[in-house]
This record gives structure tokens, sequence and C-alpha cells, in this order.
């Protein structure tokens, strides 16, 4: 039986909307980071406990079934302690420097993945590759030439987007064989169980006294359900009907969403050099060229 191409229609519009504000949410998580008052790693130890938590609350109400292989549940918890990474390296990257230039950095993503994802899978690197980690490269270079003062930021925004571009090549082979949304479950229960072993070893669990502001609290819930259990769920539901080139074009769209909001919310201290914008328009550019370029190479 033939679907109504109206319906059709309907539904890719209605799920371009969905991502368009998926994307803003995730633009948002940078905002939260700076607001929230607390340390990178409690942050992340927070977020995690409480996404995992509204995860496993939507799987019960949705009556999906996560039973997985114990080769599946050591993949997913293992790749956890690189999400967990990650997110402490991007929120520690927002405390030291800010919003603005922990985005930018954590756009680089799209260069370490168009290095790592070949040597992973074995596979040549291609010379348009080459070219867009070249101007990628070259944006960088410009940030730290021109923002001395946020170098620290730099670094660890840079190590976020490394962190996130081994998950993101991980997770692009466990997918083909699991439901992402089941992944992501298992993995933010990974990345709370390696914090957790982190903090005891620190000893900071110990001293954990849970006595946040309301304010703070308020901020948390938000990352952990809306930020990052619901709008995982949503960027995963939109994929059954647009393309995977689309999702990529509108999702490049979060350091551009989140360097507006932070602009708007915070003023000057936002406020950039010259050469910041310049470096960060290059590796905005090259990021939504590539996937451009990545679909015209696999049409030829």
């Amino acid at each position: 039986m033939e679907l109504n191409p109206g319906n059709s229609v309907k539904h890719t519009n209605r799920n371009l909307v969905i991502l368009h504000v998926t994307v803003f949410i995730w633009g948002f998580t940078g905002i939260l980071g700076a607001l929230i008052s607390i340390n990178a790693v409690q942050m992340v130890w927070y977020r995690v406990l409480i996404a995992s938590i509204s995860l496993f609350a939507y799987f019960i109400l949705s009556k999906t079934n996560i039973k997985i292989t114990k080769k599946q549940f050591l993949q997913f918890f293992f790749t956890g302690s690189i999400v967990a990474m990650h997110w402490i390296f991007f929120f520690h990257a927002i405390k030291v420097a800010n919003v603005s230039v922990s985005l930018i950095c954590l756009s680089s993503v799209t260069l370490f993945i168009a290095i790592l994802e070949p040597l992973i899978k074995k596979q040549s690197i291609s010379k348009g590759d080459i070219f867009i980690g070249l101007v990628i490269i070259l944006g960088i270079y410009l940030i730290f030439k021109f923002e001395t003062k946020y170098t620290t930021g730099i670094i660890f925004g840079l190590c976020a987007a490394v962190a996130a571009s081994v998950f993101s090549t991980i997770n692009s082979t466990l997918v083909q064989k699991t439901e992402p949304s089941i992944i992501g479950f298992y993995e933010l229960s990974g990345a709370f169980f390696w914090i957790t072993i982190y903090r005891l070893f620190d000893k900071s669990l110990l001293t954990e006294n849970f006595n946040l502001s309301l304010l703070d609290w308020f901020y948390l819930i938000v990352l952990g359900t809306i930020c990052t259990a619901l709008a995982y769920v949503a960027g995963v539901g939109v994929m059954r009907t647009l393309s995977a080139f689309r999702v990529a074009l509108i999702t490049n769209l979060e350091p551009v969403y989140g360097i507006v909001l932070a602009y708007i919310l915070f003023g000057t201290k936002e406020q950039m050099t010259g050469g910041f914008y310049l470096g960060s328009l290059l590796i905005l550019a090259a990021v939504f060229i590539y996937p451009i370029y990545k679909k015209r190479k696999n049409r030829s």
C-alpha cells in the first residue's frame, strides 16, 4: 500500500523542526555549563546520573526491551568512559575559558573523525579530507594566536573534540547492530560508573553532600533530562525520515546557536578578537562544506 505523499512531507517537515530544536538544545548545553557553579567532574557526574535515570524511565514507559549480549554490554560500558572524558573536557574548557571558545574547538571533531575513521576502519584518507582538515587546522591556529589568554581552554576544547571523534567513530560501527537509544543508555550508565570510580579514587565523592543551590539543581535537571536524555531520543527519532546528510548539516548549527546564545546572555564576557572570529569562520565553513563534499564523493 502506497503512503500518502502529503503525510510524508508533513512528517519530514515536523522532523526538521524537531531536529532544529534538538540542535538548539545541544547548543544551550554550553550555556548551562557556564551557569552551573560546580566543577566539570561533578557536573558530568550529576548529568549522566540524571540522564541514565531519565532514559531508564523512558524505556519502562515505552516498554522497550533493553537486553543486550555480554559483549555488547562491555563495548558500550567501556565506550562510556570516553563519553565521560569528552564531557569533562568540554565543561572544563568552558570553566577556564568561555562558551564560544569551547564550542568552536568542539567543531573540530570533523577534523579528528576524518583522520580517525579511516585509521580504525583501515581505509585511505582522501585528498578532500586532508584539505578540509588543513582549513580547520588553520582556523585553530588563528584562534590560538589571537586568544592566548584562553590557551588552556582551547587545549581542553580540542581534547573534548578528540574524545568525541573517538566515541562517534566507535558508535558508527556499534549502531549497525543495536538501537542508538539503547547504546546511549548503556554508554551514559558506563560514564556514570567510571566517573564514580574516579571520584571515589580522588575522595571527592566521599565529601559530596548534595547540598547544591536550588538554581544549580534546576540547571542540572534541565541538563540531564532535556539536554541529554530527551534531546538524544529526539535526535535519534528524526533519522527515520531525514537523510544522514541533512542531519549532519543541521547538527553543524550547534556552535552557531550556542555562540549566539552565549553572546546574548553573557555579553562582553563572550566578546572575542577579530582573529578568533576569522578562525571560527574558517572552521565553521569547513564543517558545513564537509558533509556536502562527502555526499558528492559518495555519488561518484
